[in-house]
């Protein structure tokens, strides 16, 4: 998967187009990631230890992987995610680099 958690992303499909988040939680196996304020749910509630008084709760729904890009923190555009060898003595480390402006992610 191209987005990692704490990534800010751009939502580029579904009815929460256009609107920016950062990843809070990431399932590569269903390929489907939580972005925080973006496609949120309601959930009723009974009252338990943690939530006394019950109720109807929003929170986050996951969405597909796909239907985001990753925001560079140098030049702060939507981009894809290349992949980038950089040797450091006798290890080779894999970075994440920004499309456009080859800055490490």
């Amino acid at each position: 998967m191209n987005v990692v958690k704490n990534d800010s992303v751009l939502i580029i499909a579904g009815n929460q187009r256009g609107k920016k988040g950062r990843v809070l939680k990431v399932f590569p196996e269903k390929n489907r990631i939580i972005v925080e304020g973006i496609n949120l749910i309601k959930r009723h509630t009974k009252p338990s230890t943690k939530n006394t008084h019950g109720g109807i709760v929003e929170k986050e729904a996951s969405i597909n992987a796909s239907n985001v890009m990753v925001i560079c923190n140098r030049c702060g555009q939507p981009t894809r995610v290349g992949r980038k060898a950089l040797s450091d003595g006798a290890k080779i480390i894999r970075v994440r680099t920004c499309a456009k402006c080859n800055e490490v992610l």
